[in-house]
């Protein structure tokens, strides 16, 4: 019997339909199958050749044509791989989620294996052709088969297929879509080279389609009988380091990052062990414009033995690296189904830990340079991404230590560009903490009452004006021993810097000052937890600082500037008991006035806001004319 009618396996009618339906999230993604396919038949071919080269016949270059009938509305994806049987068209053309693939790389074992990196494993590609066709017909003949034995397999996808025995001169295996009903957007030229563009520009194979020429008289593009390869079919990632230029990098990026600059850093390694790929990552020169979208999905694209599988492939890369661009490309990544949706896997992991510890390297190296034009590059990619980096200090625990060591600030003596290892280089002797202080601002910050006693001692304190940073120092709490302290919580302890006279001096001021402390408590009690003498303040009359543990009137601010609650709480007052302002309260007949006027005073040198800023001028008004 040259002719038959099989029927697909069980509930075959509710696979196709999910495959139709739900299963890809485009109608292009077809295209990129159906050429996948060929290819990995195409590598089929080569391989079983390494052993019987006749199965070449008279057509040793391999490659994959695409072309399109507008007349019979089909269009056609033909490649000379290895071709299939009529056994082979049965089971693997009429079992969803069989392609053949997977048990012909099943069979090979030992150093065979490694030679077949390039033979996809892929299962419902084929179906997907369903979702621009009401019927796909393939014609395909075995490579060393005689013509008389090809075969023709046809099928509407509703539940049977057919069957034929077919004379076909050439090897390989031609697949043709009859398209639906408003699917005629693929009988067009353009359409299909810029899919295959898109998806397929990378396959090593070459993807060829009829030339096309415009005819002025005809006001239409005339196709031509010869044909032209549309893929570049070569990717540059796969290609040795050594046979790359600095150019040539830049001239890829250009077109993966659409951006006219050169990107700041790249770096290009093929990683081979439990998960094998290739990764060719790039760091921009400048920040994008919607960097600051923690939904903004990161620009890495991933390939799968050259064939794209998705733009902005985030399970591969951090959020907090999300400014990075390039390319990883798996030869055995686990994929669903669609090909669309990674799975959570060992593997995927692997992938996502060494991308990150690869840029994380490049930074190192630009960031501990000795050359001052690296490091200029460094201090430029601060300025566009630091503040987004810091994010990974609260969300990558694995890689904090190495974070922390990138992390740049500015501080009382440098306007900019302070590590935590320059400020620990220069701490004073006796000084056990590094200190900070974050602000809204960084002339808030440099201002800030709280500095005064710092900067009278000649102490370095790290000036902090992030968004983020509030958040990121929640997580990080020391640099290679030395604890992180705010200049804005507790008291203030400067241990061994402190002189015992000092000490003395302040125990003694708050017991002389104690009945005026208790009265500013209760007048403030709806304001200020406490009220207490300060060790910290030189000039200033008082300051607000907060217990440790307890949110910042800085995070307070940010929060409520989101739209969000902050948990109720009260800060505490430190007065410079040495301050005029302050004496003054010992013998006021307008003691509540000044009280409020003092507490408001030191909401404002913090950058915050009052609350009510008409009660705040008319105290001060009426103590300037008093």
């Amino acid at each position: 019997m040259t002719k038959q009618t099989l029927s697909f396996q069980a509930e075959v009618q509710q696979l196709l339909h999910l495959v139709t339906h739900s299963l890809y999230s485009n109608k292009e993604i077809f295209l990129r199958e159906l050429i996948s396919n060929a290819s990995d038949a195409c590598d089929k071919l080569r391989f079983e050749a390494l052993n019987d080269s006749a199965l070449y016949e008279d057509a040793p270059n391999l490659e994959v044509r695409v072309s399109f009938d507008k007349a019979a509305r089909t269009v056609t994806i033909t490649d000379n791989g290895i071709g299939m049987n009529e056994a082979e068209a049965i089971a693997n053309l009429g079992t969803i989620a069989k392609s053949g693939t997977r048990e012909f790389v099943g069979k090979l074992s030992g150093e065979q294996s490694r030679d077949t990196q390039l033979i996809g494993q892929f299962g419902v590609g084929f179906y997907s052709g369903y979702i621009v066709a009401d019927r796909m017909t393939v014609e395909t003949r075995r490579a060393g088969a005689k013509p008389e034995e090809g075969v023709r397999w046809s099928s509407t996808g509703t539940g049977d297929f057919e069957v034929e025995v077919i004379t076909r001169p050439e090897r390989g295996t031609s697949v043709t879509l009859h398209l639906r009903e408003g699917e005629d957007e693929w009988l067009a030229q353009w359409k299909l080279k810029s899919t295959i563009a898109k998806y397929s520009d990378h396959i090593s194979l070459p993807i060829l389609m009829h030339k096309q020429e415009w005819n002025t008289e005809k006001s239409d593009y005339e196709t031509k009988d010869e044909w032209e390869t549309v893929n570049k079919a070569a990717a540059l990632w796969s290609r040795a380091k050594s046979e790359i230029t600095d150019a040539e990098y830049k001239a890829f990026y250009e077109q993966i990052g659409f951006d006219n600059q050169p990107p700041l850093a790249y770096t290009h390694n093929r990683v081979e062990g439990r998960s094998e790929y290739t990764q060719l990552l790039y760091v921009p020169a400048h920040a994008p414009h919607d960097l600051w979208n923690r939904d903004r999905r990161g620009g890495v694209k991933l390939y799968v033995k050259r064939v794209f599988i998705m733009d902005d492939a985030e399970a591969l890369m951090p959020t907090y690296l999300r400014f990075v661009k390039g390319v990883i490309d798996s030869s055995d990544l686990p994929l669903n189904v669609s090909r669309e949706l990674l799975q959570e896997s060992r593997d995927v992991k692997l992938i996502r830990e060494g991308s990150t510890k690869r840029v994380l390297s490049m930074l190192e190296e630009l960031a501990g340079s000795e050359d001052p034009a690296q490091r200029e590059k460094y201090a430029g990619f601060w300025k566009e991404f630091g503040a987004v980096l810091k994010e990974g200090v609260g969300e990558d625990q694995a890689n904090q230590e190495r974070l922390a060591k990138l992390l740049r600030f500015a501080s009382t003596q440098v306007d900019e560009g302070v590590s935590f290892a320059d400020y620990v280089s220069r701490m004073k002797e006796g000084q056990e903490a590094i200190y900070y202080i974050t602000a809204d601002s960084l002339a808030a910050a440099r201002h800030s009452p709280q500095l005064e006693v710092f900067r009278k001692k000649g102490i370095e304190v790290l000036l902090l004006t992030d968004r983020v940073d509030e958040w990121m120092l929640s997580h990080l709490y020391e640099f290679e021993g030395k604890p992180l302290q705010s200049v804005a919580k507790g008291a203030v302890d400067l241990g061994k810097l402190q002189d015992e006279s000092e000490k003395q001096e302040a125990e003694a001021a708050a017991e002389t000052f104690k009945p005026v402390l208790e009265k500013l408590k209760e007048a403030l009690k709806d304001r200020a937890k406490d009220v207490r003498v300060t060790t910290r303040l030189v000039d200033s009359p008082a300051c607000l600082v907060v217990e440790e543990g307890d949110m910042s009137g800085h995070l307070a601010r940010m929060l409520k500037q989101a739209g969000q609650s902050a948990p109720p709480s009260r800060p505490i007052l430190e007065v410079n008991t040495a301050h005029a302002l302050v004496r003054r309260l010992e013998d006021s007949g307008r003691f509540d006035d000044l009280a409020q006027v003092l507490f408001d005073q030191a909401v404002l040198a913090e950058g915050g806001q009052l609350d009510d800023p008409a009660a705040y001028v008319r105290r001060v008004n009426d103590l300037l004319t008093a």
